[in-house]
């Protein structure tokens, strides 16, 4: 399959030239709007939390507190670098960045407006599960090659956590997948012109989005750490500039997920008077902030019950809205 044929061109132009053009514009387009959100996200989050808390959160770098994660940034990447000696280096080192790539790339293929598509793919949504499936397997390999047995230990968890609900995940996809008639995602919002699929199918909404939170490592779902514990899971043995990658890799994963959310289930950049890809943003930024909120309110789930909240209650709940949906609206 060609360039052109994967392409599709957000701006005039039909040669093969002017589509790579068009092509690496809208990849740095789409850079900068994950740059930008992951820093605003992440100042948002202390602020939101602190309120919630009775705390003040970032204040005194910059209006707000605004320059405080610049700040941060900074101090974070003027750190020593440091890998154990027990660590496997190669490993341990490639795999947080593989992960924010393929993090990336997912967003890359995600369209935002019907003129503004990365990759305009028949089985795009099946794509985008086939890239979190990766994710399980960087975690795991990280937790070894550090040579920590409390990381591998941890990364085991956190492995044990996602795997357990990305079978829900498929069964939502294939709920998705036979209301928008097929895969491809542009076609998926465009199917929802007559109502958002969080009407047709509210449990379906209900699964994935928990299941988002599980993928994205979230309260109440972070098995890789809590806030009453003194390591960090598979990232204990990170320094400083690799758990800058670390954070940047979790923002991005909140962006990914709640654009996900936006477009499955609440109409994607569907709206009237805004531009398109305004309203697929703002749906967007209304989901992360709920996952903020939820950070902020909810109490840290015991491993046990959430595998079983995974194995015993959302596989066979997703089945069953399978079901439903078919008899309902397929058959």
């Amino acid at each position: 399959m060609g360039i052109s044929s994967l392409i599709t061109n957000p701006f005039p132009g039909t040669d093969a030239v002017s589509a790579v053009a068009n092509a690496l514009v809208y990849g740095i387009a789409i850079l900068v709007l994950i740059g930008a959100f992951d820093y605003f996200f992440g100042w948002l989050e202390r602020k939101v939390i602190a309120k919630i808390h009775g705390r003040h959160g970032p204040t005194y770098v910059g209006k707000y507190g605004i320059l405080q994660n610049l700040a941060d940034i900074v101090k974070l990447l003027s750190k020593e670098h440091v890998v154990p000696k027990s660590a496997d280096a190669m490993l341990f080192m490639a795999t947080v960045p593989l992960m924010l790539a393929t993090a990336i790339f997912l967003v890359l293929l995600l369209p935002f407006s019907p003129a503004l598509v990365g990759a305009d793919l028949s089985l795009g949504m099946l794509m985008v599960f086939v890239g979190l499936s990766f994710m399980p397997l960087m975690i795991f390999v990280n937790g070894f090659a550090s040579g920590n047995k409390f990381a591998a230990i941890s990364a085991q968890r956190s492995v044990m956590m996602i795997v357990s609900y990305e079978i829900p995940l498929l069964i939502v996809l294939a709920t998705v997948g036979a209301l928008a008639g097929g895969y491809n995602i542009a076609g998926i919002v465009g199917a929802q012109t007559s109502g958002w699929f969080v009407i047709a199918s509210p449990i379906g909404f209900a699964i994935f989005f928990v299941v988002m939170l599980v993928e994205m490592e979230r309260p109440p779902f972070d098995m890789r750490e809590a806030d009453s514990e003194l390591i960090a899971g598979w990232l204990t043995d990170v320094s400083s500039p690799y758990y800058s990658l670390v954070l940047f890799l979790d923002y991005t994963k909140v962006l990914l997920g709640s654009l996900l959310t936006a477009i499955l289930f609440f109409g994607g950049w569907l709206g009237p008077v805004l531009p398109p890809f305004v309203w697929l943003l703002l749906k967007g930024f209304v989901i992360a902030f709920f996952v903020i909120i939820i950070r902020a309110t909810t109490m840290r789930a015991k491993m046990d019950g959430l595998l079983k909240l995974g194995w015993l209650w959302l596989v066979p709940l997703s089945v069953v809205n399978l079901i439903i949906t078919y008899l309902i609206f397929i058959r």
